[in-house]
């Protein structure tokens, strides 16, 4: 498209100061009859941009300007190419966005960005699993969240209609937060069949940030997550192993001459932490609460039970 070379081509002024209608051409790959229309343009635009012929001319902006034009500084710029790098190897148009994006940027920020592209690499799937692809519907409303589109589809079978205001991938879970009729509510996406994008359009609420409210769904998740707490002693040199398995719910505590720590963790019923600990055996000594210690001991008589004889 000629709008996509016309911001090339400010671009690339914007990072070498001065380019001739062939080095564009070179850069642009189109001929040099049209990277010279595609200066003139920019010129009867209103862009201030001039010709300077002779031997060592060229187009550049008025002034001289050789600013970064997208406005990145250094450590900004290695962020942003860290963080896209390993989504290029996987997309064409990502890959091109960071090609226009390197051209932007001064010539000193350069070859630490594009070492910055290249630190890192992202394999989504785990071992002994084939890569995940993206459910289909997060293509449908991404694009349906940038141009602000209402959607339609059935979540647990039962009809919805929804203004969709962001997407969230959490560790490969696909989550929308939207508005409805009843509300902000947040959908699981591999729940969701039939989406339909309408003509309907919508506007967010005033002051609405993404981050913001999946902060405030993660807390809410979180709190449900952690209704029951116990207190248990384990020796120190297993504390990470603990720290695996509850996260954000394992919270450690003093440490004692015997080498153990004490531990608070939490899940949703005392059920679930006896599950969890069970597997421990004695080395974990759970101190409250009696919910959880009952449990446990259920547990230790069901397998003596089936395994005794």
């Amino acid at each position: 498209m000629r709008a996509d070379r016309l911001v090339a081509a400010l671009l690339l002024m914007q990072s070498r100061g001065r380019v001739t209608a062939a080095e564009l051409a070179t850069e642009l790959e189109v001929s040099v009859a049209t990277a010279r229309r595609d200066l003139e343009a920019l010129s009867a635009a209103g862009i201030p941009v001039y010709p300077q012929p002779g031997r060592h001319g060229g187009w550049q902006l008025v002034g001289g300007a050789r600013t970064d034009l997208s406005g990145l500084t250094d450590a900004e710029a290695q962020a942003l190419f860290l963080l896209a790098g390993p989504a290029a190897s996987t997309s064409g148009e990502i890959k091109a966005a960071l090609r226009k994006l390197m051209r932007a940027l001064p010539e000193t920020y350069r070859a630490e960005a594009r070492a910055a592209a290249d630190a890192t690499i992202a394999d989504p799937s785990r071992w002994g699993e084939h890569p995940r692809d993206h459910p289909a519907e997060v293509r449908q409303l991404q694009q349906a969240v940038v141009r602000r589109r209402r959607v339609r589809f059935h979540y647990k079978d039962a009809p919805r209609e929804a203004d969709p205001w962001g997407l969230i991938d959490k560790d490969g879970l696909w989550y929308l937060i939207a508005g409805t009729a009843k509300g902000r509510r947040t959908f699981r996406l591999d729940r969701v069949t039939d989406l339909e994008v309408t003509t309907g359009t919508f506007e967010r609420p005033a002051g609405f940030a993404l981050d913001t409210a999946w902060d405030e769904v993660v807390g809410t998740i979180e709190e449900r997550r952690s209704r029951t707490w116990a207190t248990l002693l384990i020796p120190e040199r297993f504390l990470w192993v603990l720290r695996d398995q509850f996260g954000r719910h394992c919270r450690p505590g003093d440490v004692f001459d015997d080498g153990r720590v004490r531990v608070r963790v939490g899940a949703p019923t005392p059920r679930d932490i006896a599950r969890t600990l069970s597997g421990w055996g004695s080395a974990v000594e759970v101190l409250d609460p009696p919910a959880v210690r009952e449990e446990l001991a259920r547990i230790g008589a069901e397998l003596t039970t089936l395994y005794a004889r």
